[in-house]
């Protein structure tokens, strides 16, 4: 008989296969996530041509989904702790396809708005439940990278809005590029199939053979027994209230501080991703030009959130991010000033590094800070809260491209989140986190599971 931690056998684990699959699966449904937010943002434009809507109007439009995001996260988050992860994902990938389809449909803006806040639910959703599953199953010292690598697909399908975007709109209307969101449905069985189920779910479902099975593909070295017990941290367990526990143990400041974050991180990652095509319009650029503004955001996300997440796992990711909000605020605040072409290229590319990557890197933040059984409730609700940032972003800035006000005040409006982040991440106490509290463990206070 042996007793099994799962927890520190995820930690010590050596990339091999099974990881490589795991982040796979969680890259390809970011990348679809990705690409039906960043579709708004490409044809709003031609959607407010179309429909004879104001500025403020289609800023409305746009938050809908946001709106829809904000209680996906804290919902489908939460619940997944209690249905399993696999199955809340899949539902989370039918929602966001379906409807985002649907808003193709749409010939008016209700209608629209309606679609998109069904869709949503499911883009908000999914997104703390792949990170919760990247990080429970990617080794400790290479945790930060894998996340922010899987996360980068975020920024892959805003690229893939944008390449598609010119073509599909020009060819065949706006709507097209919402039908082609579609698709991912026909993933959920593949998903379904290949995706491992949590470990803690496992342990509290008494469903020993799965999670072996699993153990014995994350660490081949792991030899399974019949009389093997399974154990995780009492701060792992998934009894009690997870919302409460969020509050508990010394975290509660700290997830205030994180919700502040969130709100702050995901104002710039919207405002930008909702406006920057018309904006640029607006400045004299052509369509095509305005949308390679958002191919380079996106580029430059993915460099800040892998380089970010590299610079995570070697320094202390507290600093790192703080470095990524300072550059964020100078950045944008820049954008707004007339410089030369190529360096404006230059700084909507930090600009999207130290916004979209920077959000990013602070969704492996929180996925370090919190316990493995509350780990998609706590980056639920604070990217659930955060959603609220989103949802205002393109209503202010609409409401200021509707004021007619100089380009740089508009950019200012964005830029100005960025201190505040700052000054919230630095007041988070990384020594309440779950990977700097494993006393509980030491002491014997663990949940487990007998093999019979």
């Amino acid at each position: 008989m042996q007793q099994i931690d799962v927890h520190k056998l995820s930690d010590g684990a050596r990339f091999n296969r099974f990881h490589a699959g795991v982040l796979f699966w969680c890259a390809i449904i970011i990348i679809c996530d990705g690409y039906d937010l960043a579709v708004a943002g490409i044809a709003l434009p031609s959607i407010m041509k179309e429909m004879g809507v104001t500025a403020q109007n289609a800023g409305f439009m746009v938050s809908s989904a946001l709106f829809g995001m904000m209680f996906g996260a804290i919902f489908l988050g939460t619940v997944a702790d209690k249905i399993g992860r696999r199955l809340a994902i899949a539902i989370c990938i039918g929602l966001f396809s379906v409807f985002t389809a649907a808003a193709g449909f749409a010939t008016d803006p209700y209608t629209f708005s309606a679609m998109r806040f069904l869709a949503g639910l499911g883009i908000g959703g999914v997104m703390p439940n792949v990170v919760a599953q990247m990080t429970e199953f990617s080794p400790r010292k290479i945790r930060s990278t894998m996340v922010t690598l899987m996360f980068s697909g975020y920024a892959v399908g805003g690229m893939l809005a944008a390449l598609l975007g010119k073509g599909l709109i020009e060819a065949h209307g706006w709507s097209s590029v919402f039908l082609a969101a579609g698709v991912p449905v026909l993933l959920i069985p593949f998903i379904l199939k290949a995706m491992p189920e949590s470990m803690p779910f496992l342990i509290k479902a008494g469903r020993v053979g799965e999670l072996k099975a699993i153990l014995a593909r994350m660490e081949p070295s792991y030899r399974a027994g019949s009389g093997d017990r399974f154990t995780i941290p009492a701060a792992d367990s998934a009894a009690g209230a997870p919302i409460r526990k969020l509050f508990q143990d010394g975290r509660g400041f700290s997830t205030v501080m994180f919700w502040i974050t969130f709100f702050m991180c995901l104002f710039m990652v919207y405002a930008l991703s909702s406006w920057l095509t018309k904006l640029m319009a607006g400045a004299g650029y052509s369509l095509g030009s305005a949308l390679t503004f958002v191919l380079v955001l996106n580029f430059g996300a993915v460099i800040g959130a892998v380089g970010g997440g590299w610079l995570a796992d070697r320094f202390n990711i507290k600093h790192v991010l703080i470095g990524m909000y300072t550059l964020a605020g100078v950045s944008i605040t820049l954008l707004g000033h007339k410089v030369p072409t190529e360096v404006l290229f230059l700084l909507v590319g930090l600009a999207g590094a130290s916004t979209i990557g920077t959000q990013i890197v602070t969704y492996a933040y929180a996925g370090q800070f919190y316990p493995m059984a509350i780990r998609a409730t706590g980056i639920g609700w604070a990217s659930g809260v955060g959603r609220s940032g989103a949802i205002l972003a393109p209503i202010v800035i609409g409401t200021l491209v509707g004021m007619q006000l100089p380009l740089e005040q508009n950019f200012m409006a964005m830029a100005i989140p960025a201190a505040i982040a700052v000054v919230a991440v630095s007041l988070i106490r990384p020594s309440r986190s779950s990977a700097a509290s494993p006393a509980s463990a030491v002491h014997g206070t663990t949940e487990q599971i007998e093999a019979v």
